[in-house]
């Protein structure tokens, strides 16, 4: 059916007043979110709370959104012209990823993670100690993205309650540590095993579950988690935490004063630094260490099933795969890169406590996930190094930083829905096979 071009600028016109009706709409009620939320502030005074009236940020928040939702109604319209008279000029374009791109990108990433460090003093002295303290921060993240990508971008299993494997490995490491007398490297694995066997029980519980059901269970299991550090007194201290947890020493040689300590071994001047940089080294193998087993098992049959069970879990048990063994594993593995990541963030810390593991943490970690893009490795990495450094990039903005963090990601959604690096690589696939043409098919016809 032809539309006469008369008959467009109607339609135009329609879609306008309908766009700039939703936009105001949108307005009014930014308007009255932002009236107590932004525009009235409580601040300590002598005589006590005094309230500050900021009306100028009410306005430019009202005006971002109605621009902000004005230009995507306008923009989306562009794509479905159509529907309004119109032909779409939009025309879907594929693209091939490059290949070596990502490889090259990667290798650039870990030749300045192993040698900023040393980099560091030589660039800029000044901010030597934050940055490597910011890097140690992102590096922690990546490895928990990394071992969430098991479970939600591999296997397909929404997990929202990612945060108390990293609890467990924490306060593992810590009791351990605290009552037994037992160094880091002897803990670290025990603490990986620990949270293992939690992602196990999670397991088990949530094997028929799928979708919404998955994720309002794991919530419900970080929150438990949570709980029973928070009330368990006598064991993980409670409210107060663990304080005083031991530091990791290299090889028996502690980083402190005296003769026994690392600097007087190797006869070097003493710095704080020396256990910064050992603490940077140590999360950096952990997490290498995991992205090298998450992107082995991807190529064993155990990473197959994963991707089968994500794509579709009733053609998988078609397969004759054991859809309970692949779920099994997809969270006791995540877990324990969890447990891992937990203890080292123990060791950093020298002290933990329940407000360490809050569902924000988990939703940190999923949104690295989703941002970066299911299953891809480097996009995690992307993903955190945007994340976490752009909360100390937009520091000085202060309680307006989380909406700039907010319209940032909400922006990255629209443009990318399918995170950062939107391509995923499947590890099997058919090669490419010959085209049988008329003269094939005429030499088989007489046999």
């Amino acid at each position: 059916m032809s539309t006469h071009p008369i008959d467009a600028a109607p339609a135009k016109d329609s879609v306008m007043k309908a766009s700039l009706k939703d936009a105001g709409i949108a307005a009014l009620i930014t308007l009255g979110l932002a009236l107590f939320m932004i525009g009235l502030k409580t601040n300590p005074g002598t005589g006590g709370l005094t309230i500050e009236s900021r009306w100028l940020a009410v306005v430019i928040a009202v005006a971002i959104v109605f621009g902000g939702r004005l230009l995507l109604n306008l923009l989306f319209w562009k794509t479905d012209r159509q529907l309004f008279g119109g032909k779409s000029t939009k025309k879907a374009s594929a693209t091939k990823p490059i290949p070596w791109l990502g490889r090259v990108f990667s290798f650039v990433l870990l030749i300045v993670a192993l040698t900023l460090p040393l980099l560091m003093p030589i660039i800029s002295p000044d901010k030597n100690r934050y940055v490597i303290d910011l890097s140690i921060l992102i590096l922690t993240y990546v490895m928990l993205g990394w071992g969430l990508n098991i479970v939600v971008g591999l296997a397909g299993l929404l997990d929202l309650g990612y945060v108390a494997f990293y609890a467990v490995g924490a306060y593992s490491y810590a009791l351990l540590a605290l009552n037994f007398g037992w160094s880091f490297w002897a803990c670290l694995p025990l603490a990986g095993l620990l949270a293992a066997t939690w992602g196990v029980v999670l397991g088990f519980p949530v094997l028929r579950l799928r979708g919404d059901y998955l994720a309002i269970v794991t919530l419900a299991f970080g929150e438990i988690i949570r709980i029973v550090l928070l009330n368990w007194y006598p064991v993980t201290g409670g409210p107060d935490g663990l304080s005083r947890i031991p530091r990791p020493s290299f090889f028996g040689l502690p980083f402190e004063r005296g003769e026994e300590g690392f600097a007087a071994f190797f006869n070097l001047d003493y710095s704080s630094m020396h256990r910064i940089v050992f603490l940077y080294y140590i999360i950096l193998a952990l997490a290498l260490l995991t992205y090298f087993v998450t992107a082995r098992l991807r190529r064993l049959p155990v990473g197959r099933a994963w991707e089968a069970l994500r794509e579709d879990e009733i053609a998988c048990r078609s397969l004759g795969i054991n859809t309970t063994t692949t779920k099994l594993t997809a969270f006791s593995l995540g877990a324990m890169f969890g447990g891992f990541a937990g203890a080292f963030f123990a060791t950093r810390q020298g002290f933990i406590s329940p407000e360490s593991f809050t569902f924000i943490e988990s939703a940190i970690i999923l949104a690295i996930v989703v941002l970066g893009g299911l299953g891809s490795q480097i996009g995690v990495v992307i993903a955190a190094i945007v994340m976490i450094g752009g909360f100390e990039v937009f520091r000085n903005l202060e309680e307006y930083r989380m909406l700039v963090f907010g319209l940032a990601m909400v922006l990255i959604m629209i443009w990318k829905p399918r995170g950062l690096i939107s391509t995923r690589i499947p590890t099997v696939f058919l090669k490419e096979r010959k085209a049988v043409d008329s003269s094939m098919v005429s030499q088989g016809e007489g046999h």
